[in-house]
């Protein structure tokens, strides 16, 4: 067994008393002691490897507390990219149809054409694009793009046809089907998870082997920036049946969480259509997601007072993807089944729908420990948190809004007050309700330093600061992506913090991040160390 000491850095354990130790030993993929480097030294078997940190700094390895891994390889590797700036070079709709007709004069007819990251609140047109202009691009194949937020999308003709929706087909709860209000011929837009049904799933169109090619480059992607343990937040049953087509004895050089659609309950797990699962460690099933609302970008997240500037007057508060009596059923069945639930609520009227269901369900049933979890979060009010802190609903904000879509937020969405407020990370410190923060890769790519900076210094893509009061302190943006994220989802006893008998899950930075909080930013990952072993080095640290 190979034993390693790191030595010479700051160390930052992210453990509840937070010590800063001189040096680190691990056994195998295990952290056996943490202390001073003589007291170490000590204990340490002959044919130690040595690892001199030179001044750079250790950290738990970070956790992505919420995303949709591997759909970034998946884009990588399949789709059309059509993001806009800042995190794209697509800026309106016609350079968005020459990147797909390129893409379709690559693909056999009759294939489809998927386009992705498309933002309509950032396009120069301001919309999606429609039917007609996704037909100039091709009649030959079926052309699907679907919106950053992963909420919406534009069809052509052919992808119409193949989704089985006509003029005739009535709109589902939670969704609806874009048409001309004069004509009544569908427009190519199709709006809400419900409406979109499998073409809204992140692994629409893959196969087994699309998949195994996209987890590989996803997980190389992750591990160089220090993520080395991610989730998969919307796994469908046809998703999980990717996962675990993998040997139960085979390490696939990654860890994950799948989270399964609460819908999928109980029948995923129990009686005779169970899944089969074969028990590889790496993959673990964990909370069910459930959903009440959908997307800012699309004013379908639903909001207790209207949209700063509404764009549908029918829904002025954006709208709910679920009914209430019928959410409160799902909440209950699967809290009563003992499972953790993650429900996805970006509205403070969506969050409230989860947080009454999670009462509800916790009068009849208590559990002292359930970790029911907001997901996003990003419009909760000061009583909603004290109503959380009460119930022990935990919230994973997603803070790297501030600089992709604040200055929208601001302008458009929320208007100044609420826009001030969005992933409210001090307040909930401030009423005691452990969070995390997290990317929700791939609306906005796994990056944690620069998802640490958004929280800790909240700076619009335009250089405004959104939000002084919420702002948190480095050590709680690290946290949120260590130790929190760990705890959130039960995994505190194994990974998050350095501590012995922990996995020796490390990320070595440049610099330390505590040391200018304004510059956060700057730090980098230099090595990434998953089970004592180095997955990922820059070339020139």
């Amino acid at each position: 067994m190979t034993s390693t000491l790191y030595f010479n850095g700051p160390i930052l354990t992210m453990d509840a008393a937070n010590p800063t130790p001189e040096a680190v030993l691990t056994a195998g993929g295990t952290i056996r002691a943490v202390g001073p480097e003589a007291d170490l030294r000590a204990k340490m078997p002959a044919g130690t490897d040595e690892v001199d940190l030179q001044g750079h700094t250790l950290i738990p390895a970070f956790i992505d507390p919420h995303g949709h891994f591997p759909d970034p390889g998946f884009i990588r590797l399949f789709r059309v990219n059509l993001a806009s700036p800042p995190s794209g070079g697509c800026p309106d709709i016609p350079a968005a149809l020459d990147r797909l007709r390129v893409k379709a004069a690559e693909t056999p007819a009759g294939d489809w054409v998927m386009g992705v990251l498309f933002d309509n609140t950032a396009i120069a047109e301001g919309r999606m694009p429609t039917r007609a202009e996704l037909d100039s691009v091709s009649t030959d194949h079926p052309i699907w793009v679907i919106h950053a937020s992963g909420h919406n999308g534009s069809a052509n003709s052919m992808a119409l046809q193949r989704h089985g929706v006509s003029r005739d087909t009535p709109d589902p709860l939670g969704g609806r089907f874009g048409r001309n209000p004069e004509t009544g011929a569908l427009t190519g837009l199709i709006e809400g998870l419900s409406a979109m049904g499998e073409m809204g799933d992140t692994d629409f169109l893959i196969g087994r082997e699309r998949f195994w090619a996209g987890f590989n480059s996803c997980r190389d992607e992750y591990l160089a920036h220090g993520v080395t343990y991610a989730q998969n937040a919307w796994a469908t049953r046809k998703m999980l049946e990717h996962f675990a087509s993998l040997p139960a004895d085979q390490d696939p050089r990654y860890d994950l969480m799948l989270l399964p659609i609460g819908e999928l309950e109980p029948a995923l797990t129990e009686g005779p259509d169970a899944l089969d699962w074969p028990g590889n460690p790496h993959f673990t099933l964990g909370p069910r997601k459930l959903f009440t609302d959908g997307a800012f970008q699309l004013q379908t997240a639903y909001l207790s007072a209207p949209y700063h500037r509404p764009v549908d007057p029918a829904h002025p508060c954006g709208m709910p993807y679920a009914d209430a009596a019928e959410h409160r059923r799902e909440v209950k069945k699967l809290h009563d089944l003992g499972h953790q639930i993650h429900c996805h609520c970006n509205g403070d009227a969506g969050a409230q729908m989860f947080i009454d269901a999670v009462a509800a369900a916790l009068e009849v049933n208590p559990r002292a420990d359930h970790r029911h979890t907001i997901i996003h979060g990003q419009a909760l009010r000061d009583d909603q948190l004290q109503q959380m802190a009460r119930l022990g609903i935990t919230v994973s904000f997603f803070p790297a809004h501030v600089h992709f879509w604040g200055d929208r937020h601001y302008d458009t969405f929320l208007g100044p007050e609420r826009a001030e407020r969005i992933s409210p990370c001090a307040s909930a410190e401030r009423y005691g309700v452990r969070y995390t923060i997290h990317n929700d890769a791939s609306v906005t790519p796994t990056r944690p330093i620069h998802l640490a900076h958004c929280a800790v210094n909240r700076l619009t893509a335009s250089g405004r600061r959104l939000g002084e009061a919420q702002r948190i302190s480095a050590l709680s943006a690290l946290r949120a992506q260590t130790i929190d994220a760990a705890w959130q989802v039960f995994q505190e006893g194994t990974r998050g913090s350095i501590e012995p008998g922990k996995l020796a899950d490390f990320a070595v930075l440049n610099r330390n991040p505590l040391e200018d909080p304004d510059s956060i930013e700057a730090t980098k990952v230099t090595r990434t160390i998953r089970r004592g072993q180095v997955v990922w080095a820059q070339e020139h640290p």
